[in-house]
């Protein structure tokens, strides 16, 4: 998009360099407070920094995920597709988070059928047992990389799980992921865009032959209830189940690797806290306080800090004039800071209560992996603080190494120790 007929300030939000991506939040503090609303040219975008603006949009019609059901290329004045990501983009227009109604209010009524609430809390046990087994020898002969130790393993099996894919193909399900994700951040490589297509294909063909197997053969697991879900006859194309399954895989881990990081760094910073949820761990009645802590972790630290919304319809925003297929980013990380909306908002408080945080999103788009996230997030955190009660970090001074992207942010190594 040009930049906007409006007063409105302009700023490059400097999403790739690694000091803003390590600690964002003194800039997106000072931006709140100086101009909440700016016009990125780097990204060609308006950005929303207020809890109150960013909720407003995520409530707001006008707004939406894709364009390209009401206009086409030529009429948004958008560019012809990439075809060096042809299956990455095709794989984006068949599932529900890139979807607007009716197809997206279509696909997440069929999704929901089988991705119930009661199939999730279901896996509570499950999710005990996995994480009892991998804290067995965990940190018992030096330090460990929580994020490949502890944190990664656990969201790609209980979603393989919940899908049924089997043991012997789980191994290739995260830097599957891990590559297509990359596509989400504002400026990807030649070569992300090279790994995000080997990644669809690859991980759609083995997916293809799943859904034939449980067309086949039924299975008490989600593939098999995706193919079963139907709504007034209406039933999931293979293409749909495919492409959603990827979906869920991806998001399905995401938040939660990098949810439980932050999190566990964030507390070892502040030791009290840390300490304090280790002397709760063992009481019986002490998920509803780790589940609490959850809330505030991910509002803390956001872990997915940046969404989009495309323009629908002709618009005044703050006093820029908008146009349909015109892009605006929501600043999740710093509407989770806002002191107009939060009390001490740089303060951790485990106990926050409410706590409307933005980082699961509102309105039709709100993550439908929402209560998976948080059960793995406060179960593993439980469980970690009732296996390793002196974990410390390593090196305090300097104790993680960000994977670079922004949209997306997470750890890509944290090494810890017990005692």
């Amino acid at each position: 998009m040009s930049a906007p007929t409006s007063s409105l300030p302009s700023f490059a939000l400097p999403v790739t360099d690694p000091a803003f991506v390590r600690d964002p939040y003194p800039l997106l503090a000072q931006l709140r407070e100086q101009q909440p609303v700016f016009f990125d040219p780097g990204m060609r975008r308006v950005v929303l920094t207020r809890h109150a603006d960013i909720s407003a949009a995520l409530r707001d019609r006008r707004f939406g995920r894709s364009a390209l059901h009401r206009f086409s290329r030529d009429e948004l004045g958008w560019p012809l597709p990439d075809p060096r990501q042809a299956n990455f983009d095709a794989f984006n227009s068949n599932h529900l988070l890139d979807s607007e109604p009716p197809k997206h209010t279509r696909l997440r009524s069929l999704v929901q059928l089988a991705f119930t609430p009661r199939r999730v809390e279901a896996l509570t046990g499950r999710i005990e047992a996995i994480l009892e087994a991998q804290l067995r020898d965990l940190g018992r002969t030096g330090p460990f990389d929580l994020v490949e130790g502890y944190a990664e393993p656990l969201p790609v099996t209980v979603i393989a799980e919940l899908l049924g894919v089997p043991q012997e193909h789980r191994a290739q399900l995260r830097p599957w992921s891990a590559s297509i994700v990359k596509l989400y951040e504002p400026a990807p490589t030649p070569a992300d865009q090279d790994e995000a297509e080997r990644a669809v294909l690859d991980f759609s063909a083995l997916l293809r032959d799943l859904v034939a197997q449980r067309r086949a053969q039924p299975q008490d697991d989600l593939i098999t209830a995706l193919v079963q879900a139907e709504e007034n006859g209406d039933r999931l194309t293979e293409q749909e189940l495919i492409d959603t399954c990827i979906l869920l895989l991806n998001a399905g881990h995401e938040a939660s690797v990098n949810g439980l990081t932050a999190g566990v760094l964030a507390l070892q910073r502040q030791r009290h806290h840390w300490d304090a949820l280790v002397a709760q761990a063992h009481e019986p009645d002490s998920l509803p306080a780790f589940r609490r802590a959850t809330e505030e972790l991910l509002r803390f630290d956001t872990p997915l800090p940046m969404f989009e919304r495309i323009v629908l319809e002709p618009l005044t925003l703050h006093g820029a004039d908008l146009k349909p297929g015109d892009r605006v980013s929501l600043l999740y990380a710093s509407g989770n800071r806002d002191p107009q909306r939060f009390d001490a908002p740089d303060e951790l408080r485990l106990d926050r209560d409410p706590n409307p945080h933005l980082t699961f999103g509102l309105g039709i788009h709100y993550c439908l992996g929402a209560p998976l996230a948080r059960l793995e997030l406060a179960l593993s955190l439980r469980a970690l603080c009732r296996a390793l009660p002196d974990l410390r970090l390593v090196n305090p001074g300097e104790p993680g190494q960000y994977t670079g992207g922004f949209v997306i942010r997470g750890l890509a190594r944290l090494d810890v120790q017990a005692g």
